[in-house]
């Protein structure tokens, strides 16, 4: 992102969208907007958030899970790889959400509009949804569902377990054995079922020594008597191993079967968070759907600044391009002049990242070539800078760049020198401005700005509001009339 939209902070806007996103993809694609400066583009993205505003107001925004990418996941089953439980279940949430966002879609009554596209792409594919979770309890558990030749080892297993266990509940509650055994329990080692005997008596019961304790009081004996069932179990378990590797291998290879569809669809159900996401933040910011046009007229109304306190922030009224291509606007510090330079940027800015904007309805944003700013003390030490050289090396870079379809902010023209001199350069920067066509909102203290105004036609001279009874800004701007700094009154 360029250093005018940071200096907007488009970035903070950009970062409370992403948080109303449910996956990483989407996160990323939020982050990753930039304003767009072709006007039927712009037209398009705004006209899909609108459309997806109204659909959740009618039906309810659709549930979006935090689905993983698979992408990677599905290149390998492609390429003949067993895919981890974890991957498949990854893929299974995904073919969950795109069959939810197709139903959902569906309940819609047909309703006509302009992402309808990208829920009639989605490929719902509840077969190998429901195949996957049925054969898939965790990362680490195959269901006994998987497959009928599973169930019937796994039953034989714990068949043989039974009987392996009786035999050897005989033994510890026999009065021979019991007298040679450390607990009268049954217990495993190495898979296998084993007797805790008492060192002193290891000689007492035959059978094979597993383990001892790690005092060497206790040896783990397996008696002979139950050798040939543990072994049976031990193949049982083999063939359970083989049957979970084949049935994964499966798995996989139907993944890689509609690998490139639900590839596809996990770029779709992004894209459609995405717009969900931009209609919620709308929503939060009770945003509205702004005439878009490329003449360079902007007529806000009611505009708020997203990012100050929606209990605290007032509304202005922004018009420029019409009768006027420049306007200069003073009054008091304190007084809202660069939150108003902001507020035009930062709307500007969103509408063309396909986004509602705080406004009222009956509002009018042009897409511009250019948004440059220079707004705040850009005085850099690093660079031995003083605020006045700062601001002429971007208001030189600013120059270098405005055209006819640019929108200049200037915070404070001409300020941090001479004053005389400040003023003169001010009122050639902005005769230089508009003799180009560019649409330009500068903020000033110099009286000789407000008289250039006044007798230059395409200037307008615009005022933020002071009440003096209460000594404090009421952040109205007034169209048409200059204000004053009142310095000594506030002081």
């Amino acid at each position: 992102m360029n250093k005018y939209y940071n200096a907007l902070e488009l970035h903070k806007i950009l970062e409370m969208l992403a948080e109303q996103a449910s996956n990483e993809e989407t996160k990323r694609m939020a982050l990753a907007l930039e304003p767009d400066t072709d006007v039927d583009s712009v037209r398009r993205e705004v006209k899909k958030t609108s459309d997806a505003f109204d659909l959740s107001a009618k039906y309810g925004t659709p549930a979006f899970c935090n689905f993983k990418d698979v992408r990677g996941s599905l290149n390998r089953a492609k390429s003949g790889a067993s895919l981890t439980l974890r991957e498949l279940l990854n893929i299974a949430q995904m073919l969950y959400q795109v069959r939810m966002l197709s139903d959902w879609y569906i309940s819609c009554d047909g309703e006509e509009s302009s992402i309808g596209y990208l829920f009639v792409s989605l490929s719902p594919n509840k077969y190998l949804e429901e195949k996957i979770k049925n054969a898939i309890i965790s990362d680490e558990e195959i269901s006994d569902m998987a497959s009928p030749a599973l169930a019937d080892i796994r039953r034989k297993i714990a068949q043989a377990g039974v009987k392996i266990r009786a035999n050897l509940d005989k033994l510890v509650k026999s009065s021979d054995v019991q007298k040679s055994l450390q607990e009268s329990i049954v217990t495993m080692r190495d898979g296998r079922y084993v007797l805790p005997v008492k060192a002193e008596h290891k000689g007492s019961i035959q059978g094979l020594v597993h383990a001892t304790s790690s005092s060497g009081a206790t040896y783990f004996i397996e008696p002979i008597s139950v050798v040939e069932a543990n072994n049976e179990i031990r193949v049982l378990q083999g063939q359970e191993q083989d049957e979970i590797e084949r049935i994964i291998a499966e798995l996989s290879a139907d993944c890689a079967n509609f690998a490139e569809a639900i590839a596809a669809d996990y770029l779709t159900c992004a894209e459609l968070n995405l717009y969900f996401a931009k209609s919620n933040l709308a929503t939060k910011m009770r945003a509205s759907v702004p005439e878009i046009s490329d003449d360079g007229r902007i007529d806000l109304k009611k505009a708020r600044h997203p990012l100050i306190d929606k209990d605290k922030v007032v509304p202005v009224n922004i018009t420029i391009g019409y009768d006027y291509s420049a306007l200069i606007v003073t009054g008091p510090n304190t007084g809202g002049k660069t939150v108003l330079l902001k507020t035009t940027g930062l709307l500007t800015a969103m509408t063309m990242c396909g986004l509602l904007i705080p406004a009222g309805d009956g509002s009018r944003v042009s897409v511009f070539q250019n948004i440059l700013v220079d707004i705040g003390d850009r005085q850099s030490i690093e660079n031995n800078l003083s605020t006045f050289s700062s601001h002429m090396s971007s208001i030189v870079e600013i120059l270098n760049e405005a055209d006819s379809r640019s929108l200049v902010l200037f915070d404070e023209l001409g300020s941090g020198t001479d004053p005389v001199e400040g003023a003169a350069l001010a009122v050639a920067i902005i005769e230089e401005l508009t003799d180009r066509g560019s649409r330009l909102l500068a903020t000033t203290h110099y009286q000789e700005l407000k008289l250039f105004a006044i007798e230059r036609e395409g200037i307008e001279n615009a005022s933020c509001e002071f009440d003096m009874t209460e000594m404090r800004p009421t952040y109205r701007l007034i169209i048409g009339s200059p204000g004053k700094s009142n310095a000594f009154s506030i002081s």
